[in-house]
């Protein structure tokens, strides 16, 4: 941004701003939302596994996600900015937000072969890890007392491998993995809990 961009962004309020970014103006969006704000973005981009390849695509999706109405409301998310903090502060808060939502969201559904009959239940694994901080996950896994379960959580979702593949490495039947594929799940779910990750 050059010295008179700069310039003429910072003498814009909170109001101003806001009402040009609502009413599709391309310049005070780039200004704003690319330039000044690209390092309040940059931060969390590179805190969080957004899937984005990019900041400017992190930045692109925020914009998406402040701008699209509502479905019940018709509204869009940056009208409803009250003004009681300033708007910088407010887009911390909501790209924090949408990446906690993102890691909501990933919550895979699996089917979990319980015994020797072969009856299946679908039940909701541990949250996609790729959308938690690395240095969480490293803690997190670290936290686990059950250290085979960290192996498993670790070879599984960290890198990716199959439920096949995680079972061979650890030297397991599938229907000893699958029961012990349920419990490290949910001793990582209690330690995400217990630190406050969900």
């Amino acid at each position: 941004m050059d010295l008179n961009e700069h310039k003429y962004i910072e003498s814009l309020t909170d109001e101003e701003i806001v009402g040009a970014i609502l009413n599709r103006d391309a310049r005070i969006t780039r200004l704003y939302l690319y330039e000044k704000c690209y390092p309040l973005f940059k931060v969390r981009h590179d805190k969080y596994y957004t899937d984005c390849e990019s900041c400017i695509e992190f930045i692109n999706e925020i914009y998406a996600y402040i701008m699209t109405p509502g479905v019940k409301t018709g509204k869009c998310y940056l009208s409803t900015f009250g003004f009681s903090c300033s708007l910088t502060c407010w887009l911390k808060i909501v790209a924090e937000n949408y990446c906690h939502q993102l890691f909501k969201k990933r919550i895979d559904i699996i089917d979990v072969p319980e015994g020797a009959g072969g009856r299946k239940t679908s039940e909701p694994i541990s949250p996609n890890i790729n959308t938690l901080n690395k240095c969480d996950v490293e803690t997190v896994l670290n936290l686990m007392p059950n250290k085979r379960y960290s192996s498993l959580i670790r070879l599984r979702y960290v890198e990716e491998k199959n439920n096949e593949e995680t079972a061979d490495i650890l030297g397991m039947s599938m229907d000893n993995y699958y029961n012990k594929h349920k419990l490290a799940k949910e001793q990582f779910a209690k330690i995400l809990r217990k630190e406050g990750l969900i």
